[in-house]
């Protein structure tokens, strides 16, 4: 067994370099430039929802407030008739990345934690590399990548955006992996 204190530096390393990597994938690449389709005739949609004053929040349309209003023949209508949406409002102000990217790191960090303990749980000091590669890497892969799945079931989140997210979600788990291989204490 290996304490999560003693993996300290692949902890601290893997979120560096995960930061990193992620930074790169998004202003090198690119390929997420699309994930979000621009509206028709936007301004006219804004300037229209400005009037509303929506509180940050998430919402859809059309809401039902239970299991058995989503039954009823007007609810069913209103979905019918469309449209249909999952919106996500944000306090209106000029766009800035650093509190996403501040919470990204903590992310990328707690992940990390997760992955020492159920690899440092698993294997003993000197274990072999790919041995903790393998549990350090699933560990990882399970956090960065599985749970975003249901955005694209319940959300409905395009399925190809997803499979953006898990291409990322592994090369940030093979990354992750590595480190904490790279880094785990010998049996001496």
């Amino acid at each position: 067994m290996v304490t999560i204190s003693s993996l300290w530096l692949p902890i601290l390393l893997s979120g560096v370099f995960v930061f990193i990597l992620s930074s790169i994938i998004h202003m090198v690449f690119k390929y997420h430039n699309n994930d979000f389709g621009k509206l028709p005739s936007e301004d006219r949609i804004l300037e229209s929802l400005r009037g509303f004053d929506i509180p940050p929040g998430e919402y859809v349309l059309p809401c039902a407030s239970d299991m058995k209003t989503m039954g009823t023949p007007e609810f069913i209508e209103k979905c019918t008739k469309g449209p249909v949406a999952f919106m996500t409002f944000k306090k209106p102000g000029p766009p800035t990345m650093t509190g996403s990217l501040i919470m990204w790191f903590i992310y990328s960090l707690v992940i990390a934690v997760f992955a020492a303990y159920l690899t440092g749980r698993t294997l003993a000091p000197g274990a072999e590399y790919l041995a903790v590669f393998r549990i350090a890497g699933a560990t990882s892969f399970f956090c960065y990548v599985v749970a975003g799945w249901q955005n694209s079931i319940w959300y409905k989140r395009r399925w190809s955006t997803t499979v953006k997210h898990s291409i990322d979600g592994l090369i940030y788990a093979l990354v992750s992996a590595g480190t904490f291989a790279w880094l785990w204490p010998t049996g001496l």
